[in-house]
C-alpha cells in the first residue's frame, strides 16, 4: 500500500474556468446541498458538508466585515456578488468569484435559503484583495468588525466617492 505525501499547507488550489464550485444553504447559512465540484475542491465529502454551516470553508485571512455585508445584502433578497477567499479541508486554499442568488418560497415569496455559484478569480482581482482582507482581519483582530468596518469605508472612499462593498464587487466582477 503506497502511501500519499501529505499536501503542502498554505498551497492555492487552482481552479478550473469551465466549472462552477455550487453550494445551497438554509437562511442561517447551513449547506443543504452542493455539487460534485465544491467536494473536490473543498476535500470535503457531501456527508461532511451537508448540515455544516458554510463557513465550514471560510479562510482566517477573511475578515469578518465582508461576510456581515454579505448576509446584509442578501437577508434583504437582494443578490450579490463577492469575491472570497476559501480554505480546503487539507490547508489549502482557493479564491472564488461567489454569486448569490436567493431562494424564495414559490406561494409566500419567503426567503428559504441561497444558492451560490462560484468560479476563478484572476491573479489581479487576487492582488488587490488580499492585501486588503489581510489588513481587515488584522484591525479586527487588533480593534474588532467596528474598526475593521471603518478602514474598509476609508478604502472605499479613496477615490472621493463611496463605492460601497457590493458595489465594489459588481465591478470587479463585470470587468473581469
Amino acid at each position: 500500500m503506497q502511501h500519499k505525501q501529505p499536501l503542502p499547507l498554505n498551497e492555492e488550489i487552482q481552479l478550473d474556468n469551465t466549472k462552477y464550485i455550487e453550494s445551497e444553504t438554509d437562511t442561517k447559512g447551513i449547506i443543504t446541498g452542493c455539487n460534485d465540484y465544491f467536494t473536490e475542491i473543498s476535500g470535503y465529502t457531501k456527508e461532511e458538508l451537508i448540515g455544516q454551516p458554510h463557513n465550514i470553508v471560510r479562510h482566517p485571512d477573511m475578515p469578518k466585515i465582508a461576510f456581515k455585508l454579505l448576509w446584509d445584502h442578501i437577508k434583504q433578497g437582494k443578490n450579490i456578488t463577492a469575491v472570497i477567499k476559501n480554505l480546503a479541508k487539507d490547508g489549502r486554499y482557493y479564491w472564488v468569484f461567489t454569486h448569490f442568488e436567493i431562494i424564495r418560497d414559490i406561494n409566500t415569496k419567503e426567503i428559504t435559503g441561497y444558492k451560490a455559484y462560484r468560479k476563478a478569480v484572476s491573479k489581479h482581482i487576487k492582488g488587490i484583495l488580499d492585501p486588503l482582507y489581510k489588513k481587515l482581519s488584522k484591525i479586527e483582530k487588533e480593534g474588532g468588525m467596528k474598526a475593521s468596518e471603518k478602514a474598509l469605508d476609508e478604502f472605499l472612499r479613496q477615490g472621493g466617492e463611496d463605492v460601497g462593498f457590493d458595489n465594489l464587487m459588481e465591478e470587479i466582477y463585470r470587468f473581469y
